[in-house]
């Protein structure tokens, strides 16, 4: 790239404004995005306006319409709801109205606009910008501006960040938001499901989503939940039979618990609504079940309030009018289709009765390596799908160790129960490695008659199937597939972009900086130095660092010198005659071991005298979370599922002769999270892909996220304008953690 391109980057906005308003319901993390947009426009060199109260304030004009400074969106990041205000406006739908707020865009020399909101406030923007220069020639033949103001402001462009943000992580549709209305729904899941273990009860939870069934959907999926009733699948005739028969039978097969979650828009295959009290008075009648009622409304504009019904396209909305329900599926992506399927795989099938001993086949499952969030929902659904394809599923007690010493089980249905929202690991892990035992470990293989082994684990989970490989020359017995589901906070197993257990540490992460931002809040001049984990992956420092607004990430794979801990300082002491007077550093746990955490913190502390003082917080063991979030829960449940699939027809495809021989690389497979898919890559292959000194993969995607975090903590750095793909990578995961 060129010295010219770099330098452009600069002085692209020169001589330009940019007008950032918020326009109908409010939704978490539009903040997050206003920061941005106002940083990044600065950066540029453009002017930026905040419009109050949206297109109200744009009508209105006056003091509705101000610029903005770096400093007035600092502290933006972890607030809920929209700090500009948002309002519904009747005049804009008017073209009189329209006029006004292209004269009061004119006048200000403003021909760039950006719209963060849903469905109708883009509509709305898309109208403004149509008609742009017949309003501009009627305000000039008004005599409201001059010829000159009508020829200097000839074109209105307009970017809009909906809603929609393809979330390529789960690879769904996601708004602005919508994560955080999940983490609201399953912290209240959570707290019913806990205190009615104790009681034998039914739960029928109403979300939010009157054309829309994604958020129930993916609730449902999050919680394990044993039925869910969404607009754009209704359920078939006579479902409240099957709905009673599969209560009945979970009761029976000792669950105390039943979950039922309902769409507000949820209908029948007439058209009717199906209501929650219609459940609940359903479920009393037939069973006589002790069952409540929650609605979740408004407890949801802790997210966002229409958040989910923006997804909405018109086509969909035809489609299930005209009760044409598969058309409306399909047009609401492959993602929803998938969800769909994981969940009905999971929530309603009965456990099968065994074909006889011809027919199964054996599959073992483990977790290897530290404790990571999601690792529970993922033992969950690789169990089950393998006990619904008519397997015998083994679960082995702490990884590679407890396979040397038989510490094996059968797992049933019931076994699982629950497991969904449990943090950690309850089969218990360990990071030992298998070649030191492989004797006892194939003596095992035999004993147990296992066939296939799925492995959820970190890094040790990548190397210890590296080590299968090698021992299948010495040892028939390991011939067998094996499939590798990454679950670790580190994010550092090559061949995936996400871990299970990721999106759960970040999430900690970034509540626990915004809380000690907020700490600091009525004290002046603080900066605050936090050492994040992740061995030598700089991934959750550099994450963390965007979604909680650090001045400085410090990581292994971007080597800093003194001079860069220097220059650090010295932004920070002239952050400190701003407003802003508070900083926040992180420092990746491994990321240079002479330049520790206590040293950078000493440096600080010595520099800053006078000027700010430094506080430091190694955030250790709490990172790896509490209950999972509700994207590692889905992630979790979506990996299993495809995992055991897969060992299925490995197992089929590998039996010679009564017996199962896997030798090809194709049959030791890391399961990864790759763009938009996920995939199956032998583990040999992964091989030329790592640094196995440092445990991390060579080439890491989100390195080219680093320059946003310099830019939105204000220092003179280049940015490469080339690259366009990498800003969308920022506006994803800014959804997914705009719940911060």
């Amino acid at each position: 790239m060129t010295h010219e391109e770099h330098h452009a980057a600069k002085t692209l906005g020169i001589g330009k404004a940019i007008a950032v308003l918020t326009s109908g319901g409010d939704a978490q993390g539009m903040n997050a995005a206003v920061r941005a947009v106002v940083r990044v426009g600065i950066f540029t060199g453009a002017r930026v306006f905040f419009v109050h109260e949206g297109y109200q304030g744009l009508v209105d004009g006056g003091d509705n319409i101000r610029e903005a400074t770096w400093e007035s969106v600092s502290m933006m990041l972890q607030l809920g709801g929209t700090v500009i205000g948002s309002a519904r406006c009747k005049d804009f739908r008017e073209r009189e109205g329209r006029l006004r707020a292209a004269h009061n865009l004119v006048k200000r020399g403003i021909t760039n606009l950006c719209v963060i909101g849903g469905d109708g406030s883009l509509t709305g923007a898309d109208t403004f910008r149509s008609e742009w220069s017949d309003l501009l020639s009627d305000l000039q033949k008004a005599g409201k501006i001059t010829a000159e103001e009508a020829t200097k402001s000839s074109y209105l462009n307009i970017v809009g960040l909906v809603g929609s943000i393809d979330n390529d992580f789960c690879g769904t549709d996601m708004t602005i938001g919508t994560d955080s209305a999940l983490h609201r729904i399953i912290e209240i899941v959570d707290a019913i499901t806990t205190t009615a273990q104790s009681h034998q009860r039914t739960f029928v939870l109403e979300v939010m989503g009157r054309h829309c069934g994604y958020l129930a959907l993916v609730t449902s999926l999050s919680c394990g939940a044993d039925w869910v009733f969404i607009p754009e699948c209704p359920p078939d005739d006579n479902w409240e039979e099957h709905l009673c028969r599969r209560l009945s039978e979970t009761r029976t097969r000792g669950s105390r618990l039943n979950i039922i979650i309902v769409a507000e828009g949820a209908i029948d295959k007439t058209g009717k609504p199906i209501s929650s009290e219609d459940i609940k008075n359903l479920v009393v009648k037939r069973l006589g079940y002790d069952t409540r009622v929650t609605v979740l409304g408004h407890v949801q504009r802790g997210g966002t309030p229409s958040a989910f019904d923006r997804i909405l396209t018109k086509d969909v909305t035809k489609a299930m009018n005209d009760r044409k329900f598969d058309e409306a599926m399909k047009l609401r992506g492959r993602s929803f289709m998938n969800n769909w399927e994981v969940y009905k795989l999971l929530a309603h099938v009965r456990p099968p009765v065994s074909k006889g001993p011809s027919s199964i086949h054996t599959v073992a499952v483990m977790n290897v390596g530290a404790p990571a969030a999601g690792m529970n929902a993922a033992v969950r659904s690789t169990v089950r799908i393998g006990l619904i394809q008519g397997n015998r599923v083994l679960v082995v007690h702490d990884g590679f160790e407890g396979l040397a010493k038989g510490q094996i089980e059968e797992a049933g249905w019931s076994y699982v129960g629950g497991w969904t929202g449990q943090g950690g690991s309850k089969l218990g892990t360990k990071r030992t490695l298998p070649k030191k035992s492989f004797e006892q470990i194939s003596a095992n293989i035999t004993k147990f008659n296992i066939q296939g082994l799925v492995i959820i684990g970190g890094f040790e989970a990548y190397t210890g199937g590296l080590e299968l490989m090698e021992g299948r020359k010495l040892f028939d017995e390991l011939c067998i597939p094996f499939v590798v589901i990454p679950a670790t906070v580190s994010n550092n197993v090559p061949g995936s972009d996400f871990s299970v257990g990721t999106d759960t540490a970040l999430n900690t992460i970034c509540t626990t900086c915004d809380r000690i931002k907020q700490s600091a809040a009525g004290t002046k001049r603080r900066v605050f130095i936090i050492e994040t984990m992740g061995g030598y992956c700089g991934y959750l420092a550099t994450m963390a660092g965007l979604a909680a607004g650090a001045d400085a990430a410090y990581i292994f794979e971007e080597p800093f010198t003194i001079r860069d801990l220097q220059a650090n300082v010295e932004h920070l002491v002239q952050k400190m005659k701003t407003t802003v007077k508070r900083g926040l550093v992180l420092r990746n746990e491994k990321c240079n071991e002479n330049y520790t955490t206590d040293f950078i913190f000493n440096l600080y502390s010595e520099e800053g005298k006078g000027i700010f003082d430094s506080r430091k917080n190694v955030l250790g063991h709490m990172q790896q979370g509490g209950s999972p979030t509700p994207f590692d829960r889905n992630f979790a449940t979506k990996m299993g599922a495809k995992a055991m699939n897969w060992m299925s027809g490995k197992i089929k495809e590998s039996y010679r002769n009564g017996r199962i021989f896997a030798n090809t690389p194709d049959s030791g497979c890391v399961l990864g999270m790759r763009k938009r898919a996920l995939v199956f890559q032998p583990v040999t292959e992964l091989k030329e892909q790592t640094d196995f000194d440092h445990r991390i993969p060579k080439e890491q995607w989100w390195l080219k996220l680093r320059p946003i975090l310099k830019i939105l903590a204000k220092y003179e750095i280049d940015l490469d304008t080339s690259e366009h793909a990498h800003l969308e990578h920022i506006s994803r995961k800014r959804s997914g953690e705009a719940s911060i």
